[in-house]
């Protein structure tokens, strides 16, 4: 099969990848509707085929999604690295338990931090391995993707009614501060954004909503739970970009992930200032009116 990937297309999808990526609003489904609504019937058919270039190309974009990531949060990286450092060094003396003892009296919050990411990492990293694939090629079609992105929607739209009947009297938590069912929960929420047009930090966002979060810490927790589950699935992926599959996109595709980098620390930065005051209501009207379009479109 030759391999035909512009790279039009490869800014495109990078800077969608890039953005919808943060954005509650899918970056799998616009990955699945774009192509098919511009008509790059190349992309369409590599979506679903076992060698597949075009999901070759996508590891590609999310590495460069992370690396954004990376970016925009280092400080906050390194801030919690050290945590890390510092508190294995207690293992010498105390054992290898003290590592998962968070809640014992001095643990410091970035360490906490850094285990309740461990733990919201494990549950859509494991089933991921599992079910990516298949669920791929089942569900990475327009018109599923349409109707995933309407029930996309109504998740943020149920989000955004749970924030309203918490009332702005309640106390939320600190990340660092809530329980590790709390962080699991909101871990295992990401197993839905395995069906295109389901969005992963959405249904973080209001899982984390519901376990007592603010928007914004919920926003900033989902975020940072981001990053090493983009990361890793693409450095485990990454192998095929320099085998068969990877034969006439290489060069698109750095171009795509540096886009996509960019794209993310842009988005991921002008998000973190949207939910300090604002919501998930635009973002799920959007999806509601895009995904009820497309519905129609690929009936």
């Amino acid at each position: 099969m030759t391999v035909s990937l512009s790279y039009f297309q490869a800014i495109v999808m990078g800077l969608l990848q890039g953005i919808t990526e943060l954005f509650p609003v899918s970056s799998l489904g616009h990955g699945v509707l774009v192509p098919a609504l511009f008509g790059w019937h190349n992309l369409v058919s590599s979506q679903t085929a076992k060698q597949s270039f075009f999901l070759t190309f996508l590891v590609g974009l999310h590495v460069g999604t992370a690396l954004g990531l990376i970016a925009y949060y280092r400080a906050t990286w390194a801030r919690l690295l050290r945590a890390g450092v510092a508190h294995v060094t207690r293992v010498r003396t105390d054992g290898v338990a003290v590592l998962w003892r968070i809640n014992d009296e001095g643990v410091a919050p970035d360490y906490r931090l850094i285990v309740l990411l461990i733990v919201g990492t494990i549950p859509v990293g494991v089933v991921g391995l599992v079910l990516e694939k298949p669920l791929r090629e089942l569900f990475a079609k327009p018109l599923s993707a349409a109707l995933f992105l309407v029930l996309n929607a109504l998740i943020l739209l149920v989000g955004e009614r749970l924030r309203r009947q918490q009332g702005r009297r309640v106390a939320h938590l600190a990340e660092e501060a809530m329980p590790v069912s709390s962080a699991l929960r909101i871990g295992s929420s990401q197993i839905l954004a395995l069906f295109a047009g389901i969005s992963r930090s959405g249904v973080s966002i209001v899982t984390g909503v519901s376990s007592g979060l603010s928007y914004e810490g919920a926003a900033n927790f989902s975020f940072l739970l981001a990053t090493p589950i983009i990361l890793l699935a693409g450095l485990y992926k990454l192998p095929s970009l320099f085998g068969a599959a990877g034969d006439g996109v290489r060069l698109q595709t750095l171009v795509g992930a540096i886009v996509a980098a960019v794209a993310a620390y842009v988005s991921v930065s002008f998000l973190s200032r949207w939910f300090k005051t604002k919501t998930l209501r635009p973002f799920a009207l959007y999806c509601l009116v895009v995904g009820l379009l497309c519905v129609v479109r690929f009936a």
